[in-house]
């Protein structure tokens, strides 16, 4: 017997490949069905439409990248580390995970509700993310963080800027590496000369 939820997992798996490869407008259901060498029905059974296959694979993706960022964070211990880790898993998850990553910064795609609903617990977990390691910085007198929720509001904005550039641009010239040191640079040692 065929168990459901593994069943699930395979056509949502199966579906982010297409969805990544042609992205959620050009994707269609007689696709999905060819890669997993079944009919369209037998997809209908588990799901009810593109649109709620797409979903659930956002929100698949959207647990690989917790469950990553969870190991990143928990693998060192020092504050700076730890942020480190966080912002260099984050920047390169966007790149594999990109029906995630669609789902947030697509406007094509607003007219979905689960996409607002994706979009603004994303921010939210984000946001709660960075104020812990801010505390958590500040609290072992690494980081000198007086305000950690508008501190990490102006890394999250900075990361956010970041995006664009990094992947829809692909420039050879400056690493992904090199770009995410520069940032962590200014982010602990700033500007100013000391």
């Amino acid at each position: 017997m065929v168990n459901k939820e593994e069943f699930r997992k395979k056509i949502i798996i199966s579906a982010g490949t297409i969805f990544s490869h042609y992205g959620f407008r050009k994707t269609t259901m007689d696709e999905i069905a060819k890669a997993l060498k079944m009919g369209k029905s037998s997809i209908y059974y588990y799901f009810s439409s593109k649109e709620e296959i797409f979903e659930a694979v956002v929100l698949h993706e959207a647990n690989v990248l917790r469950n990553e960022l969870t190991t990143a964070i928990k693998s060192v211990e020092s504050p700076v580390g730890k942020i480190r880790n966080y912002v260099f898993v984050r920047m390169k998850a966007f790149e594999k995970l990109s029906n995630y990553y669609n789902a947030i910064f697509d406007k094509n795609l607003d007219h979905f509700d689960f996409i607002e609903n994706i979009r603004s617990k994303y921010d939210r977990e984000e946001l709660a993310i960075l104020r812990l390691l801010l505390h958590h910085g500040a609290r072992k007198k690494v980081f000198n963080v007086t305000d950690s929720a508008y501190t990490a509001l102006a890394i999250q904005t900075s990361l956010k800027g970041l995006e664009v550039p990094l992947f829809w641009q692909k420039k050879k010239e400056v690493s992904i590496e090199e770009r995410l040191n520069g940032i962590l640079e200014v982010l602990f040692h700033g500007i100013l000369k000391k």
